[in-house]
């Protein structure tokens, strides 16, 4: 129970909380990555895969839930640690400049997280909840079914995707999205080696070289789904 009260009430232990929940969360990401991906195989992977997580409730609530926690959890002890940070030192520096080893990426991670949960529930209500009003798109998303090659019949989620993200609004302002996620990444896997007391200035460079291709390999995989279905390559 102390070690629990820790975690939650003293600096180290937000900062341990929000490096092991940023480093989940970026498990789900690259997870989430590997499934969408599957959409240049075609209609039947995609589909098979979107019915495989669909009828398996015992793993997509339990997996929603934990994941809705995570970011929770993630969101406050940044929150947190942001307000300790400026309590620590309450005047500005003169002129408000940046401090020299602090990166753009660092510099915004607040705002950048902040961005990104707003798309979190815009990404939902598109795609999840399928909402009519945000996926600017005449086909109603409930409406769209598959048969697979067992004669199953399913929700087309490859359409979806297709009808979606060729709405150029949507596909920019998911762009957009992922662009700010992967320069918060950028930071954020630093950051997480550092909490966990795994970066010294022998790692340092590799860690934050690492740090960036994690990130854009992240964002060229994301950005590639809706520039294809733009240009007609996924249809």
């Amino acid at each position: 129970m102390k070690l629990l009260a820790g975690l939650f009430n003293s600096s180290l232990g937000k900062k341990l909380l929000m490096a092991l929940t940023g480093a989940a969360l970026l498990l789900f990401v690259i997870g989430h990555l590997a499934g969408n991906l599957q959409v240049f195989f075609g209609p039947e992977v995609l589909n098979a895969y979107g019915h495989f997580l669909q009828s398996n409730v015992e793993i997509i609530w339990p997996a929603r839930l934990g994941l809705l926690l995570t970011v929770a959890l993630h969101i406050w002890s940044a929150i947190r640690l942001t307000a300790e940070n400026r309590a620590a030192r309450p005047i500005p520096y003169a002129g408000n400049p940046a401090p020299a080893a602090a990166t753009y990426a660092s510099r915004t991670m607040m705002m950048s997280g902040l961005i990104i949960a707003s798309f979190i529930v815009y990404h939902l209500l598109h795609f999840t909840v399928k909402t009519p009003q945000v996926n600017f798109a005449a086909e109603d998303f409930h409406k769209l079914t598959y048969t697979l090659a067992n004669g199953t019949e399913c929700h087309d989620v490859y359409a979806m995707m297709v009808a979606g993200f060729r709405q150029p609004l949507v596909s920019g302002f998911y762009l957009l999205a992922m662009f700010l996620l992967c320069l918060h990444l950028s930071h954020g896997v630093q950051a997480a080696f550092h909490s966990l007391g795994l970066k010294n200035k022998a790692w340092s460079p590799a860690l934050s070289t690492f740090g960036y291709v994690v990130a854009g390999a992240i964002f060229l995989g994301y950005a590639s789904i809706p520039l294809a279905v733009l240009a007609g390559i996924v249809r």
